[in-house]
């Protein structure tokens, strides 16, 4: 075969090997890319929700699971605000909201017009205790003394959280109030839906008395001597805060715990859903993600699918009902 004919059945070879490709037929081959992926964050940075969107992306671009996923935030009442935005990106498969507890109950507080039962549920993650967080110099040392301050005069404390009201930050303590016998509606709650990032100031600067949130909000400040736990929520102590007790020790009977998970627009197909869906799961499985669990004081709580669309559709009627009781909804 001459050279110029050569070169003609080369070039058709080419031709046709992208041709193939580009109808997916060779195993393997999928036509689309791991790079173009974003997680939203629905509150200002250095929240929860912040700190575990970021901190899978990292995983997921060290391991190389997908590479260079994009994370930026979309603060506004409560997660809202990156709730109405994920509804209105019907159809794109390649962002995701990162949420939890937090947005469904700030949808509900809002009395949004989009609540977490517009969007496509792609996993949930992880589950956190909660932790009760004092100053420095504050006058509280057990959680112990600041109960009994607190039933003296339930208006006069100010309790913080990093979620409007309806979130976990919120749910904690109330049921803390109940527990403990303080009637929920006396609580002074000062609510900072910026998440932790908006909170943190607020208790260094003393504008609270106390507050209420996820433990990883602030275990940089407790490390650094600025911050006292005096109790984490969970059923058990968690290795980062070691030494701390749980409420239960304390002979308060409540064990709570806050959720975080992903989700995506709705309308997406079921390719690109499954796309998240393989992600999320190979982060799931990878070392790093697992270490990464055991820094922060994270609960493993991967669910996909059914499980994890059941668990939403639960959650958001739970909130519902609770908003109801109180009369915000």
């Amino acid at each position: 075969m001459r050279g110029p004919a050569r070169a003609l059945l080369g070039t058709v070879a080419v031709l046709t090997l992208l041709t193939v490709s580009a109808c997916g037929v060779f195993p393997g081959w999928q036509a689309r890319s791991d790079h173009d992926l974003r997680i939203m964050v629905p509150n200002t940075p250095g929240g929860g929700y912040d700190t575990t969107a970021r901190t899978a992306a990292r995983v997921m671009d060290e391991t190389h699971i997908a590479p260079d996923v994009q994370v930026f935030n979309l603060p506004g009442a409560g997660g809202t605000v990156g709730l109405q935005r994920i509804a209105d990106e019907r159809g794109n498969g390649q962002l995701a909201l990162q949420m939890g507890l937090g947005v469904v109950g700030a949808s509900h507080e809002a009395k949004a017009k989009v609540t977490v039962a517009r969007t496509t549920p792609l996993a949930r993650l992880i589950e956190e205790a909660g932790a009760v967080v004092v100053r420095k110099d504050s006058p509280y040392r057990t959680v112990g003394d600041l109960v009994t301050a607190w039933r003296k005069a339930p208006g006069r404390l100010a309790v913080g959280g990093g979620s409007s009201p309806g979130g976990p930050d919120f749910l904690l303590p109330m049921e803390l109030a109940k527990t403990v016998g303080i009637e929920p509606k006396k609580v002074h709650y000062v609510g900072y839906g910026g998440g932790g990032g908006d909170l943190l100031p607020a208790v260094l600067d003393g504008d609270v008395d106390f507050a209420t949130s996820g433990l990883g909000e602030f275990l940089d400040q407790v490390d650094s001597g600025q911050l006292r736990v005096l109790a984490v929520t969970g059923e058990h102590p968690v290795a980062p805060l070691a030494g701390v007790p749980t409420l239960k020790s304390s002979g308060i009977d409540l064990v709570f715990s806050n959720w975080r998970g992903i989700v995506a627009p709705p309308g997406i197909s079921d390719t690109e859903r499954q796309r998240w869906v393989d992600v999320l799961t190979e982060l799931h499985r990878s070392r790093r993600w697992r270490a990464e669990l055991d820094r922060h004081g994270w609960t493993d709580a991967f669910a996909t699918g059914d499980t994890f669309a059941a668990y939403l559709t639960q959650q958001d009627k739970l909130v519902a009902d609770l908003a109801a009781s109180l009369g915000r909804e």
